[in-house]
C-alpha cells in the first residue's frame, strides 16, 4: 500500500479488512503478494491499520486479512494483553504513519484467556511468573464472569465461559487503549483514529467485528 492508496479514515481501512477477510474465506488470496512489493518498501511504510493480536501461531494476520507486505503494523503478544510496550508500539505507528485505525484481533481457543480462566477454576493452579503476568492482565475481564457462571452452585459450562471471556479480554484491551493513552485518546476523541476489536474463529477463518 502506497501513501496514495492508503484509506484516509478508520472506517474505510476497517472496510478493506473486511473485504480482505472476505477473500481470504473464500480462499482468493494472492499466491505471490510480498515479493513484487519489497523493492518498493525500503524507505517508506504506508499501514493501513494496526494490529494488536495473539502471538498464536493459528492466526497469521497478514494472511487473515488478505494484506501484504507492508499493509499492516502488528504487534503480536499472547493474550493480546495491553502493557505499557503494546501502547507506546501503537503511539509510534499512529503518530509516525497517521494510520487510523486499530484492531485488537483476539481468536477463538485462546490459549492465555484459557490459562487466565484454569485459575479461577483451580486457585492452586501455578504458571511461571512471567506467563502468570499475562494470565493477570487478562483476569479483571475474566472475573466478574467467572462469579456469574459460578453463582448458582451448577456445573459450570468452561467452553462457553471461555469463549465469553475471550471477547470481554477483546474488549478489555479496547477500552485499555482508549483510556490508557492521553496521545490515543485525543486521537481518538478527535476522530483520527478509530479502535475496534474483533475475534477471529480459527475453525472457520471468519473474524468477527465486536460492537463497543
Amino acid at each position: 500500500m502506497t501513501e496514495d492508496t492508503r484509506p484516509r479514515t478508520g472506517q474505510e481501512a476497517l472496510a478493506l479488512l473486511k473485504q480482505g477477510n472476505e477473500r481470504y474465506v473464500d480462499s482468493l488470496t494472492n499466491p505471490d503478494p510480498m515479493t513484487k512489493r519489497r523493492p518498493e518498501l525500503t524507505s517508506d511504510q504506508y499501514p493501513l491499520a494496526i494490529i494488536l493480536g495473539c502471538s498464536d501461531a493459528r492466526v497469521p494476520v497478514e494472511i487473515v486479512f488478505d494484506q501484504g507486505l507492508g499493509d499492516l503494523f502488528v504487534i503480536r503478544v499472547a493474550g493480546n494483553i495491553v502493557a505499557p510496550s503494546q501502547i507506546g508500539s501503537i503511539e509510534f505507528a499512529a503518530e509516525k504513519f497517521d494510520t487510523q485505525l486499530v484492531v485488537v484481533l483476539g481468536h477463538s481457543h485462546c490459549g492465555a484467556v484459557t490459562a487466565c480462566v484454569e485459575t479461577l477454576m483451580d486457585p492452586e493452579k501455578n504458571y511461571s511468573p512471567n506467563l502468570q503476568s499475562i494470565v493477570d492482565r487478562i483476569r479483571p475481564s475474566v472475573y466478574n464472569l467467572h462469579e456469574l457462571a459460578t453463582s448458582n452452585g451448577k456445573e459450570v459450562d468452561t467452553d462457553a465461559l471461555i469463549d465469553r471471556a475471550i471477547r470481554a479480554n477483546v474488549r478489555m484491551s479496547v477500552s485499555q487503549l482508549k483510556h490508557s493513552s492521553r496521545a490515543l485518546e485525543e486521537l481518538t476523541n478527535s476522530g483520527q483514529l478509530l479502535i475496534v476489536g474483533a475475534e477471529y474463529d480459527i475453525d472457520t477463518g471468519k473474524v468477527r467485528f465486536l460492537e463497543t
